[in-house]
Protein backbone atom coordinates (compact mmCIF):
# COMPACT_ATOMS: atom_id res chain seq x y z
CA UNK A 1 0.00 0.00 0.00
CA UNK A 2 1.43 3.65 -0.71
CA UNK A 3 1.25 5.87 1.83
CA UNK A 4 0.22 9.22 1.38
CA UNK A 5 1.96 11.82 3.63
CA UNK A 6 -0.22 12.51 6.56
CA UNK A 7 -2.37 9.46 6.02
CA UNK A 8 -1.57 7.48 9.27
CA UNK A 9 -1.60 11.10 11.56
CA UNK A 10 -5.04 11.09 9.93
CA UNK A 11 -6.44 7.79 10.15
CA UNK A 12 -5.35 7.83 13.97
CA UNK A 13 -6.91 11.01 14.71
CA UNK A 14 -10.07 8.94 14.01
CA UNK A 15 -11.17 5.69 15.94
CA UNK A 16 -14.04 4.75 14.08
CA UNK A 17 -12.06 5.51 10.64
CA UNK A 18 -8.82 3.37 12.15
CA UNK A 19 -11.54 0.73 12.96
CA UNK A 20 -13.19 0.46 9.48
CA UNK A 21 -9.72 1.03 7.68
CA UNK A 22 -8.73 -2.31 9.44
CA UNK A 23 -11.94 -4.08 8.94
CA UNK A 24 -11.10 -3.28 5.03
CA UNK A 25 -7.57 -4.49 5.24
CA UNK A 26 -8.17 -7.70 7.26
CA UNK A 27 -11.09 -8.97 4.19
CA UNK A 28 -8.52 -8.43 1.47
CA UNK A 29 -6.39 -10.40 3.57
CA UNK A 30 -8.58 -13.33 4.20
CA UNK A 31 -9.90 -13.11 0.34
CA UNK A 32 -6.40 -13.41 -0.71
CA UNK A 33 -6.26 -16.66 1.33
CA UNK A 34 -9.34 -18.36 0.05
CA UNK A 35 -11.90 -17.15 2.04
CA UNK A 36 -15.51 -16.17 0.55
CA UNK A 37 -16.91 -13.02 2.28
CA UNK A 38 -20.43 -14.13 3.54
CA UNK A 39 -21.71 -10.75 5.79
CA UNK A 40 -20.26 -7.23 6.99
CA UNK A 41 -21.06 -5.79 10.32
CA UNK A 42 -23.31 -8.20 11.07
CA UNK A 43 -25.55 -6.43 14.14
CA UNK A 44 -28.44 -7.71 16.10
CA UNK A 45 -29.68 -7.19 19.84
CA UNK A 46 -27.22 -8.71 21.32
CA UNK A 47 -24.16 -7.48 19.33
CA UNK A 48 -21.95 -6.70 16.15
CA UNK A 49 -19.88 -9.22 14.46
CA UNK A 50 -16.78 -7.73 12.02
CA UNK A 51 -16.84 -9.88 8.82
CA UNK A 52 -17.95 -13.39 8.56
CA UNK A 53 -16.35 -15.60 5.98
CA UNK A 54 -16.91 -19.17 4.53
CA UNK A 55 -13.90 -21.09 4.15
CA UNK A 56 -12.42 -22.62 2.13
CA UNK A 57 -11.03 -26.10 1.72
CA UNK A 58 -12.73 -29.86 2.13
CA UNK A 59 -15.00 -29.06 5.08
CA UNK A 60 -15.97 -25.40 4.53
CA UNK A 61 -17.41 -23.70 7.84
CA UNK A 62 -18.52 -20.18 8.51
CA UNK A 63 -15.61 -18.10 10.15
CA UNK A 64 -16.64 -15.23 12.30
CA UNK A 65 -13.85 -12.48 12.42
CA UNK A 66 -13.14 -9.96 15.31
CA UNK A 67 -10.53 -7.15 14.02
CA UNK A 68 -8.70 -5.44 16.43
CA UNK A 69 -6.69 -2.37 14.71
CA UNK A 70 -4.05 -0.83 17.26
CA UNK A 71 -1.54 2.08 16.38
CA UNK A 72 1.18 -0.36 17.97
CA UNK A 73 1.38 -2.87 21.27
CA UNK A 74 3.31 -1.12 23.60
CA UNK A 75 0.65 -2.26 25.96
CA UNK A 76 -1.19 -4.88 25.12
CA UNK A 77 -1.81 -7.26 22.70
CA UNK A 78 -4.75 -6.66 20.05
CA UNK A 79 -6.33 -10.43 20.34
CA UNK A 80 -6.18 -9.54 24.78
CA UNK A 81 -8.23 -6.82 23.83
CA UNK A 82 -11.40 -9.54 23.54
CA UNK A 83 -12.34 -10.76 26.32
CA UNK A 84 -14.61 -12.98 28.02
CA UNK A 85 -17.57 -10.65 27.73
CA UNK A 86 -16.93 -9.74 24.40
CA UNK A 87 -16.70 -13.36 23.44
CA UNK A 88 -19.46 -14.33 25.17
CA UNK A 89 -21.54 -11.29 22.99
CA UNK A 90 -20.11 -12.37 19.78
CA UNK A 91 -21.13 -16.01 20.63
CA UNK A 92 -24.91 -14.96 21.14
CA UNK A 93 -24.38 -12.74 17.63
CA UNK A 94 -23.18 -15.66 15.74
CA UNK A 95 -26.07 -17.98 17.27
CA UNK A 96 -28.94 -15.26 15.89
CA UNK A 97 -27.27 -15.10 12.41
CA UNK A 98 -26.60 -18.96 12.30
CA UNK A 99 -30.84 -18.86 13.45
CA UNK A 100 -32.16 -15.86 11.22
CA UNK A 101 -30.28 -17.52 8.20
CA UNK A 102 -31.25 -20.92 9.19
CA UNK A 103 -27.54 -22.41 8.66
CA UNK A 104 -27.04 -25.95 9.60
CA UNK A 105 -24.16 -28.49 9.40
CA UNK A 106 -21.52 -26.18 8.99
CA UNK A 107 -18.41 -25.99 11.10
CA UNK A 108 -17.84 -22.85 13.37
CA UNK A 109 -14.96 -20.92 14.26
CA UNK A 110 -14.19 -17.62 16.03
CA UNK A 111 -11.04 -16.03 15.29
CA UNK A 112 -9.03 -12.64 15.93
CA UNK A 113 -7.26 -10.62 12.77
CA UNK A 114 -5.40 -8.12 14.64
CA UNK A 115 -3.58 -5.47 12.55
CA UNK A 116 -0.85 -3.50 14.18
CA UNK A 117 -0.40 -0.07 11.94
CA UNK A 118 2.90 1.05 13.68
CA UNK A 119 4.90 3.89 13.30
CA UNK A 120 6.19 3.38 9.71
CA UNK A 121 6.29 1.12 6.72
CA UNK A 122 3.40 -1.25 6.09
CA UNK A 123 0.83 -2.66 8.56
CA UNK A 124 1.38 -6.27 10.51
CA UNK A 125 -1.71 -8.41 9.82
CA UNK A 126 -1.75 -11.38 12.54
CA UNK A 127 -4.14 -13.63 12.26
CA UNK A 128 -5.60 -16.28 15.03
CA UNK A 129 -7.58 -18.93 13.79
CA UNK A 130 -9.94 -20.46 16.34
CA UNK A 131 -8.67 -17.64 18.84
CA UNK A 132 -11.47 -18.59 21.04
CA UNK A 133 -14.41 -20.48 21.78
CA UNK A 134 -17.79 -18.19 23.07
Amino acid sequence: MLWVPGFRKRLLSDRRKLGRWGESRCEKFLKKQGYRLVARNFSCKYGEIDLIFMSSGTAPGLVFVEVKTRRNERIRKAQEAVGWHKRRRIGYTAKHFIQQYQIKDKSLRFDVVAIILGDKGSPQIRHYKNAFVP
